[in-house]
């Protein structure tokens, strides 16, 4: 009795520990965030945002249709939210062909896009998210092989830049790729180093979004290796935690035959509820078993990119993060008030996935919209 109370103080006192000590790091970041805003008036600060999917990226919308999506309506719309930037992801497929030569209708689109943002005082991250060499997703990624590949992504820069750079600093940020995942860090660490200096030799005070390799996952944060001396960086992390939540019945995933429970805050699985599933998924869905989730535990899984950006000084930002429309209603809304009292508390700045989506988004492909989310993700109570 008397160890077993002596173990549980010290386990106590150490969780203490740890929690002040994540705590001190968080100050570090609000406050270089709130100072670096201050300093530079004309420097590219986001607080709050989305994604715009699905239309210049993951899409198979062409013309008519794809002019269509996403309309200048749909700008004013999340201006009105109380937004105060998107994230837009595009494809090397909708932009260029498989020469390097653009397609002219998707830059046009482009740019009518940055536009829109600048009359809605709105900023804009251009994310270069899927290339011909490379998908997040994707089995083989000649990109890492292929000398040619990496050629060609950095001369994809090169053209963005040649149409991009017009635009004042503070209004677009170009982010170098999205979700990198190489077989070893250091493949991407050396890429980004080359596609940084590709951008700083055309652009020196453009903000670039760099994020970690396999996924930009906030577990390999540590080995992400930054340019230095650069203060117009912005670290960026993506989260999806706990993915059996996050992606629940995901028809694309290993998930997309789960249809057990799973909830939020507190265990996502119990014992007793696993024992009774069918015996085909389990193999699949035993690692998240008796797996707490909550605040708490979602800000200590932040403490990898929250290390980084305090000892480099650099503002950090959560590109992505989202519930799909599958998972519990109720708990998915909790899950997306604890994200955003955390992205307040610490100062981080962040973009749901997505804008428009019937899997995450604000508002479905038939513009209903989710009033409830809409209020917690934009924080406008």
């Amino acid at each position: 009795m008397g160890v077993k109370k002596n173990s549980t103080k010290q386990i106590g006192f150490y969780g203490v520990i740890r929690k002040n000590i994540l705590f001190a790091l968080i100050i570090g970041v609000v406050s270089f965030n709130t100072v670096s805003a201050q300093i530079n008036a004309d420097s590219f600060v986001v607080k709050k945002g989305t994604n715009v999917a699905h239309w210049l990226s993951q899409s198979d919308r062409r013309g008519i249709e794809r002019e269509h999506f996403f309309i200048k309506a749909d700008i004013e719309k999340i201006a009105d939210m109380g937004f105060d930037h998107i994230r837009l992801p595009i494809d090397e497929e909708q932009m260029w062909d498989k020469n390097g030569n653009r397609h002219k209708k998707a830059f046009q689109l482009l740019e009518n896009c940055i536009k829109w943002c600048e009359a809605n005082d709105l900023r804009i991250i251009i994310d270069l998210h899927i290339l011909r060499s490379h998908h997040f997703n994707a089995k083989k990624k000649p990109l890492w092989t292929d000398k040619t590949e990496q050629d060609k992504f950095l001369n994809l820069w090169r053209d963005l830049s040649m149409t991009l750079k017009k635009y004042p600093d503070h209004l677009v940020a170009y982010e170098l790729m999205n979700e990198a995942v190489a077989d070893n860090h250091e493949s991407w660490n050396e890429l980004l180093k080359k596609a940084f200096t590709v951008i700083r030799e055309l652009e020196p005070k453009r903000t670039i979004v760099i994020g970690s390799n396999r996924w930009q996952s906030t577990d390999t944060f540590d080995a992400l290796k930054v340019p230095l001396n650069d203060k117009n960086i912005l670290l960026s992390f993506h989260f999806y935690e706990p993915f059996l939540f996050s992606h629940y019945s995901a028809k694309w995933t290993f998930l997309k035959d789960y249809k057990g429970p799973v909830h939020y805050p507190g265990v996502i699985l119990s014992e007793e509820e696993y024992s009774v599933l069918p015996d085909v998924i389990k193999p699949e869905i035993k690692k998240w078993v008796n797996l707490k989730f909550n605040k708490e535990v979602l800000l200590e899984k932040w403490k990898k990119p929250i290390l980084k950006a305090k000892e480099l000084g650099l503002p950090l930002y959560c590109g992505e993060f989202g519930i799909i429309q599958n998972a519990p209603y109720l708990d998915k809304l909790k899950w997306y008030t604890d994200m955003v009292a955390l992205f307040n508390e610490t100062g981080i700045g962040y973009a749901n996935w997505n804008y428009k989506s019937d899997n995450f988004g604000l508002i479905d492909y038939n513009n209903k919209a989710d009033k409830k989310l809409i209020t917690i993700v934009s924080n406008n109570k």
